[in-house]
């Protein structure tokens, strides 16, 4: 029987409960404060018109054309701003983010087995601008849409055992001027995909988002565009003729990251995310000051097969950039590096110019001075 409501509440009074999810925990919370309660379900919010939000799709042939178009658009600056990328699965999470990295580029993961303050903190990180990516999962997504048989779980496919079940991506976050939403993965239903593109195009603000299908995902996709049809019967979601072609040159780069980006690896990455939050724990922090031992293997304790970074695959020679990208690419230039140079000269006399002629090494010249002989006096 559920346990009865709180003594100091008065016998007659007027409740209001809401909530993002009804599951049986709001269920039962609802059944033990309110009394013959009206139910109000709204519907779902639309997502806005073109003129506002551009929704793309690209076909992809194989996986691996997935992730050398993302490190297309990401190192050659295609897509500018900040953006939230949605994986199908928790290990994809993590491989996709070190992924990033092997180019450079940073990324934080946001998935359910973060704890809650972790996640509020990366939240907190992406929206003051110290991460412009965070690949994300929803796990809540994931789940078997109603009317379906659960899939069976595959052998050795991990379990939700040490899940938040409240977590959600999708939906009920604030994020922040996001530009740009990429479904890595397609969703599994068109709720899924309402609310992660509803991450973007807020409060009149422009957006993108783009959905990269593959083969066998191509059924589900079109499930979303029949649900999505406008009232004349087109679809909003626009195909996104993307040259493969042109970035062929790009393709060995990707492959050299994608063998780094090991089982193993990823593994270790995971495990380097629990071992920070240990050590930032601040229930665990008398346990340290008891067992300083403890506390001094955990922080000496390095991956035996972490991803092995590759320098050269930071920078993009000018010669893989295709010619038809030249324009508009920016392979080489960070966004601190813009910020910099677009203020240069403002506060130091000369500008760049002057310092690169004052610089000794392209700026020297020797020119040989005759010097004239003193007249010795003959004794």
């Amino acid at each position: 029987a559920p346990p009865r409501p709180p003594s100091h509440l008065p016998k007659i009074y007027q409740a209001l409960l809401v909530s993002a999810t009804f599951n049986p925990d709001v269920e039962a919370l609802k059944e033990l404060v309110l009394h013959n309660p009206v139910i109000v379900q709204p519907q779902e919010p639309r997502l806005p018109g073109s003129a506002q939000l551009q929704q793309w799709v690209v076909r992809c042939d194989t996986e691996e054309d997935k992730f050398l178009l993302l490190c297309a658009l990401l190192k050659l600056a295609l897509l500018r701003g900040r953006a939230l990328l949605f994986v199908g699965a928790l290990p994809r999470c993590y491989r996709l983010k070190l992924f990033l990295e092997q180019f450079g580029i940073a990324a934080c993961a946001l998935n359910s087995e973060l704890p809650a303050r972790s996640r509020c903190h990366v939240i907190t990180q992406f929206n003051r601008g110290l991460y412009d990516y965070i690949v994300a999962t929803d796990e809540e997504a994931l789940e078997a849409p109603a009317g379906q048989p659960p899939q069976k779980k595959r052998k050795g496919a991990a379990d939700s055992k040490g899940k938040d079940p409240e977590y959600s991506v999708s939906r009920g976050i604030d994020f922040q001027n996001v530009a740009a939403v990429i479904n890595f993965d397609v969703p599994p239903t068109v709720e899924s995909y309402i609310h992660r593109v509803g991450r973007t195009a807020r409060a009149d603000n422009p957006g993108t988002a783009l959905t990269f299908v593959l083969p066998e995902e191509r059924d589900r996709l079109a499930q979303i565009e029949d649900r999505l049809a406008g009232e004349n019967g087109g679809s909003m979601l626009q195909p996104y003729k993307f040259c493969m072609e042109e970035i062929e040159g790009l393709r060995y780069r990707c492959r050299d990251a994608m063998r780094s980006v090991t089982k193993q690896a990823v593994k270790e990455a995971r495990l380097r995310e629990i071992k920070e939050e240990l050590l930032n724990s601040e229930k665990l922090k008398t346990y340290f000051e008891d067992n300083p031992r403890d506390l001094h293997v955990l922080r000496h304790d390095k991956p035996l097969h972490p991803a092995i970074v590759k320098p050269h695959l930071r920078n993009v020679p000018d010669y893989l950039v295709p010619p038809s990208l030249r324009s508009i690419a920016k392979p080489n230039l960070k966004k601190h590096k813009r910020l910099r140079l677009s203020h240069a000269g403002a506060g130091r006399r000369g500008g760049p110019t002057a310092r690169r002629n004052a610089n000794p090494l392209q700026s020297f010249k020797y020119t040989r001075q005759r010097t004239k002989r003193r007249a010795t006096k003959s004794s």
